[in-house]
């Protein structure tokens, strides 16, 4: 553990963020499921607006690389369209 006081500061928010970056991913990634899971395009393409708002909410706050959203959200829209 660090001597400096900084540093322990730094320490304690960077592992509040670390879990709440953990627990956004999750819950980003079952939203995902939700869309591959559905049995109808009704439900599945309610689930697809919200893994949309998901993807781009974790773009926005820099969990995950935009080109990571860009490829989910191709896959998910062609996915739907499938059913």
């Amino acid at each position: 553990m660090a001597n400096i006081k900084q540093q322990i500061k730094r320490v304690k928010t960077n592992e509040k963020a670390r879990l709440a970056n953990a627990s956004f991913k999750s819950s980003m990634k079952t939203a995902i499921k939700a869309v591959l899971t559905a049995n109808n395009k009704e439900t599945a393409t309610a689930a697809l607006a919200i893994a949309y708002k998901k993807l781009d909410k974790a773009q926005a706050k820099g969990i995950v690389h935009k080109n990571f959203v860009a490829r989910n959200k191709s896959q998910l829209a062609s996915h739907v369209n499938s059913l």
